[in-house]
């Protein structure tokens, strides 16, 4: 339901007449920061904002994965180690919170911050044992 609601209020649409934020609005915001992100109805996954434009990414709790990002236009690009491919997205400030559109693919719907903190990341180690 609280996802719901922030979904509405965050809509793509209501977003379209706004400026994303630059890269340096972004790095001023996120750097320091893990940043908890939801779809909808779920909880999406949490990036790790290091010095230096790099990142630590973890989908819903999974492996973590590093890499980094760089401004395109108004966009935000992320590249990680394992996939070369640039995830590209829009982010914007809404009372205090980002939201996120997926410029990859837009008819995905938003991810939403949810929480963040200074504690880093918590990544799992690898799968050990039988």
């Amino acid at each position: 339901m609280f996802y719901s609601l922030l979904l509405a209020l965050f809509s793509a649409q209501t977003l379209g007449a706004e400026t994303p934020m630059s890269g340096a609005e972004f790095e001023r915001y996120s750097t320091g920061k893990t940043i908890h992100y939801a779809d909808q109805n779920q909880s999406f996954g949490a990036e790790q904002y290091l010095p230096n434009r790099h990142v630590r990414w973890s989908y819903q709790n999974g492996p973590c994965k590093d890499g980094i990002w760089y401004e395109n236009d108004e966009l935000i690009c992320f590249v990680y180690d394992d996939d070369p491919e640039p995830k590209c997205w829009a982010f914007y400030q809404r009372n205090g919170h980002l939201v996120a559109i997926y410029e990859n693919d837009p008819e995905n719907p938003p991810l939403l911050e949810t929480k963040q903190s200074r504690k880093p990341l918590l990544c799992l180690g690898p799968q050990i044992g039988v």
